[in-house]
């Protein structure tokens, strides 16, 4: 069977099988063992941030997770179920939280990051995906019978992967409403807090089932983001994501913005910024050559964008005009989260850690 690896920033991010963990000379799957208490963990690799009220959380590899409530000044680590590579974070309120990574887990804390449970994971999800399609086709909602019995193949066929494929990015817009996006067209949307999860495979323009990276609300529109320039936008009256044209067709990582531009960002520096919800886009200038890998919007007057080389650009929350900033100690970057307005904390290969923005 041909496989296409997830061409993501960071080697951390690329398309694995899952990975096993050893203890008593028993094999235990990654997704059954829980992530082990490492006084390395702040400094190991970190590839999603956010946060959370005064508190900050990352997330990474061996499901590492550390939090901190002083700033970046010092790092706790949290108690979680599994020890699967997590690459993104969101906290829609200052208690709770969802993380994602690779095996299709998905991990929800109730405490502001300090514990976590898992709300599901790769092998579930196949199974849930292939039950609700084979359940769905003789409504009409799927579209044509040809359409229908096409999304029933494909959702059994990802259903026999298991636990192959991750997500890749999580969104809330509060403690109930929330979607999760990864490998191959992978999207699920929740309405109560990750309890039941209700499979949108069929409700995107990705015929070619390319990889979605990142979805976030901006500029009033919900965006995603994914490779060879896919950009999807919900269209509210269709109940659909319909795809955008920003006139580049390398792979785009994030997404962010202000109340009133959306942009987005990926390979090579390039970032392409929209005013009217996405009908027309204009290319950005960053500066950079190597990919932006992450950007965080900090109150209503700032945008940060991070690079894969460790160089961290501000603009104001219109996204037009970029500068650079001086890094205290420069290094590569997977994620930036908002401390306050002027300092953020950065997340990559080397840990995590805070830097002021100004």
């Amino acid at each position: 069977m041909f496989i296409r690896k997830i061409a993501l920033p960071l080697a951390a991010f690329i398309f694995a099988l899952p990975l096993t963990a050893v203890a008593a000379g028993v094999f235990r799957d990654v997704l059954d063992t829980p992530a082990r208490e490492s006084a390395f963990a702040s400094k190991s690799l970190l590839n999603g941030v956010a946060s959370t009220g005064k508190r900050v959380v990352a997330v990474g590899q061996r499901g590492h997770i550390v939090y901190s409530d002083d700033g970046g000044k010092s790092w706790v680590q949290a108690k979680v179920p599994v020890t699967s590579d997590l690459v993104a974070v969101t906290f829609p309120t200052p208690e709770k939280g969802w993380a994602v990574g690779h095996d299709g887990v998905v991990l929800h804390s109730a405490d502001g990051g300090a514990t976590w449970s898992k709300q599901l994971d790769g092998r579930s999800a196949g199974q849930l995906m292939a039950t609700f399609y084979a359940a769905h086709p003789d409504k009409g909602a799927l579209g044509s019978p040809a359409t229908a019995a096409a999304l029933v193949d494909e959702a059994k066929r990802i259903g026999a992967q298991g636990s192959e494929n991750p997500f890749l990015d999580v969104w809330f817009a509060d403690e109930n409403n929330g979607f999760i996006v990864g490998a191959f067209n992978l999207i699920f949307r929740t309405a109560d807090g990750g309890k039941t999860w209700e499979p949108w495979f069929h409700r995107t323009e990705n015929p070619n089932r390319l990889h979605l990276y990142a979805i976030r609300q901006v500029g009033g529109g919900l965006y995603v983001a994914g490779e060879q320039g896919l950009v999807l936008r919900l269209d509210s009256a269709s109940g659909n994501f319909s795809k955008l044209d920003t006139g580049y067709k390398g792979s785009f990582f994030g997404v962010t913005g202000g109340e009133h531009a959306a942009m987005v960002f990926g390979l090579r520096g390039n970032a392409f910024r929209s005013v009217d919800g996405g009908r027309k886009w204009q290319k950005v200038e960053t500066g950079l050559q190597d990919g932006i890998t992450g950007a965080a919007s900090c109150g209503e007057q700032r945008l940060v964008l991070v690079s894969q080389s460790g160089r961290l650009l501000v603009s104001d929350n219109t996204g037009e005009n970029f500068r650079p900033v001086k890094l205290d100690q420069p290094a590569p970057a997977s994620a930036v989260a908002c401390l306050g307005k002027d300092a953020a904390v950065i997340a990559g290969p080397r840990g995590v850690r805070a830097q002021a923005v100004q």
